[in-house]
């Protein structure tokens, strides 16, 4: 049977994964994380699918079989992609930018057949609500370090979410992995594997 290799090093991917009842395995992709100047050429859904399919294909060129999975999540408002900080100055610049706001998050997901290469995509988009915050609390918030590494520079599944008044949408797109989409496509990736004659079915 295939097997399920998650293309992420995030651990709340993995968690999700596990909590979902998905059997599968981590390989993290050698790729960068937002890579300079894209941004600019690509719609934010385009961007994040990009992103997605880039992770995956670098891990399906590194194993002989399995369904891989890549995802990507990211924030946007008023059109403008924003990404993950990896400063206090970032994060604060973020929040400043989010707070009081409704904006959306949207995360691609790629799945890879390593054998054939065939692949399937989608994305998902939330819409987020955010409080309007003040100078403190911001500074208080980016002080613990929680904003660093997370789209929008906000952890709703942490301390952030105090800040969030209203979702529209998947909220677990908002952790990184909107898993009711992604049980419908490993659905799919499953039939259109019998439909091509392969005895091998992913798990």
């Amino acid at each position: 049977m295939f097997k399920l290799i998650l293309a992420s090093s995030s651990p709340q991917r993995a968690k999700l994964l596990k909590q979902a009842g998905f059997d599968f395995e981590v390989i993290f992709p050698g790729i960068e994380e937002e890579p300079s100047g894209v941004t600019k050429y690509l719609s934010p859904s385009e961007y994040v699918m990009a992103q997605a399919i880039a992770k995956a294909a670098e891990v399906a060129s590194r194993v002989k079989e399995g369904i891989i999975l890549g995802a990507d999540t990211i924030v946007t408002c008023q059109g403008e992609i924003i990404g993950k900080p990896f400063s206090s100055a970032e994060a604060s610049r973020m929040l400043h930018q989010l707070q009081g706001t409704t904006h959306e998050v949207i995360t691609g997901l790629a799945l890879f057949e390593a054998k054939s290469r065939h692949r399937l995509t989608d994305y998902v988009v939330t819409e987020v609500t955010m409080k309007s915050l003040t100078e403190e609390q911001i500074t208080d918030y980016v002080s613990t370090g929680e904003p660093l590494g997370k789209a929008g520079g906000l952890d709703v599944a942490g301390r952030g979410a105090v800040f969030i008044e209203k979702v529209t949408g998947c909220f677990y797109n908002l952790l990184g992995l909107p898993v009711a989409r992604l049980a419908d496509m490993l659905a799919k990736a499953k039939r259109l594997s019998r439909n091509r004659g392969d005895r091998n079915q992913v798990s």
